[in-house]
């Protein structure tokens, strides 16, 4: 049997700053013509991602882009070809005339948010990325045990209180400029099991009322009891799990490349990945540095966070260097 073709595909999400994205739908002629897809093209002999990118996004909607950067990378099965789609985030961009953005090739484009979805159909391949622009950019990491539970549960509600007025509609943000943590991992090894259940109740009835995620570190159980959305699986049970946990999201901790790829087998929404600076919980831990991180994200299934020593500054080199966003612990509510 003779190996699968595989089609490597340039794909631009573009992202304005209110969160919204481009949709355009596929040009009579082509396969699956009429349905909406997220545009980009073809990767020819000798183009890197980037050069298939701007040629393809002149060619079909009259444009230049100024700021992309490497998102994941996946494979999609449809009946006429196999296809590797390399996603990058497109974040600033300008037309080539005056003419302005338009469907160069007789198609229909639109601005859709993940709330407002009005296109339909859309391709298989979009499910993945619409299911990363659903997940938030800014992962909190609980340290309530080393700064006391009540007094980490009132910076929680005033971090929210603080920038509510920053706050875009319907819990929808852009990859620049997303000030509130809008998805939290209980992680506390310290406290009584009594104390973690008590202080995570607490923790999902803030993020409830603020359109915020919450997972739970390592247990299926607390994070079902106490209406979690989804469990984060230390890098232990990552090696040892064969089945996805049945939440809405499962997140990894991965410490090296064979890590994410079980992560990615085991259909997990997203990895972080670190320490990518030196930490105040693992000072003599030499950090990996960015340029490991990059190399080692490169061409991912799945997005993934940079954790290790991170804060709201590092949030732009993070996803210069593809990472979706940034997870972090002691420099994640007050401190900007």
């Amino acid at each position: 049997m003779s190996p699968v073709k595989i089609t490597d595909v340039a794909v631009a999400v573009f992202l304005r700053l209110d969160g919204s994205f481009l949709l355009s739908s596929r040009p009579t002629g082509k396969p699956y013509a009429g349905y909406w897809e997220f545009p980009g093209g073809k990767i020819e002999a000798g183009e890197t991602v980037r050069d298939a990118l701007k040629r393809e996004l002149i060619e079909e909607l009259n444009v230049v882009i100024d700021t992309a950067t490497p998102w994941f990378t996946f494979m999609m099965h449809y009946a006429h070809a196999t296809v590797r789609l390399h996603t990058w985030r497109v974040t600033a961009w300008h037309d080539v005339d005056a003419r302005g953005l338009r469907g160069m090739e007789g198609q229909e484009w639109k601005w859709q948010t993940m709330s407002n979805l009005t296109v339909a159909p859309t391709l298989p391949g979009c499910v993945p990325i619409l299911r990363a622009l659903s997940l938030p950019s800014i992962y909190v990491l609980t340290n309530a045990a080393e700064v006391g539970v009540e007094n980490y549960l009132e910076q929680l509600r005033a971090v929210w209180n603080i920038n509510a007025s920053k706050r875009p509609p319907d819990g929808e943000f852009d990859i620049k400029n997303r000030p509130l943590p809008m998805m939290i991992q209980v992680r506390e090894k310290a406290l009584s099991p009594i104390a973690l259940k008590n202080f995570a109740v607490e923790v999902v009835a803030i993020a409830r009322e603020n359109h915020a995620l919450v997972l739970i570190n390592g247990d299926a159980n607390l994070a079902a009891d106490v209406g979690a959305d989804g469990v984060h699986l230390t890098s232990e049970q990552l090696r040892t799990t064969t089945e996805r946990p049945a939440f809405q999201w499962v997140g990894a901790s991965v410490h090296s490349q064979d890590e994410l790829r079980l992560a990615a087998e085991l259909k997990c929404d997203f990895a972080i990945l670190g320490s990518v600076k030196t930490t105040q919980s693992h000072p003599g831990q030499p950090p990996m540095g960015w340029d490991a991180f990059a190399d080692m994200v490169r061409d991912t299934p799945i997005p993934v966070l940079a954790i290790g020593g991170l804060g709201h500054a590092d949030m732009m080199q993070a996803i210069a260097c593809g990472a979706h966003g940034v997870a972090m612990q002691r420099q994640s509510l007050l401190q900007s």
